[in-house]
């Protein structure tokens, strides 16, 4: 598949033993970028997946979501990490493999109710998905699903999202870490 060639793998990064998937390499390419933009775009206008938003995870869901948000006509919100927002938020701390982590929305950007897609690059372990997605909920919406451009599936974040009643879609897959 094309998508998947024009991710670039990095060895041991962010530690020895991990095989970092950066999808830079995929987004700097026209045409892996717009493969990206319209295969999400084919998926989501027919109408099957009802939503009203797309909410991205900082900070590459924010050039995906907001690329897709133009495409499909519909606005974004950003999920961000701590401290980057100006108005009055709600936040979320997680889990992370070392330590935590938190991230926020401004209270005022869902109305309640609102259907709410949900995208970032890459899914691991689930945690920051799960994350914004309780933020979202916090906030009154309801994530109609989840799309990722890379799923790890032998980490296991899709698999718990499932279990926790999630829609997720991924458009493409590497094995192991």
């Amino acid at each position: 598949m094309p998508i998947k060639s024009k991710i670039r793998t990095i060895p041991d990064h962010p530690k020895k033993g991990i095989m970092f998937r950066d999808i830079t390499t995929l987004i700097k390419d026209p045409v892996g970028f717009r493969l990206v933009i319209d295969n999400l775009t084919q998926r989501y206008i027919p109408g099957d997946i009802d939503f009203d938003i797309i909410a991205g995870i900082e900070a590459r869901g924010f050039i995906i979501g907001g690329a897709l948000s133009y495409t499909l006509g519909k606005g974004f919100v950003p999920i961000r990490k701590v401290g980057k927002l100006p108005g009055e938020v709600v936040r979320h701390e997680y889990e992370l493999e070392y330590g935590t982590d938190t991230v926020e929305m401004h209270k005022d950007a869902l109305e309640k109710g609102s259907k709410v897609l949900l995208i970032d690059d890459l899914l691991a372990t689930g945690g920051t998905a799960l994350a914004a997605a309780t933020l979202i909920e916090k906030l009154g919406g309801e994530v109609s699903e989840m799309s990722f451009i890379v799923n790890l599936p032998d980490v296991g974040g899709e698999k718990k999202l499932k279990d926790k009643g999630y829609d997720v879609y991924c458009l493409t897959e590497f094995e192991g870490d």
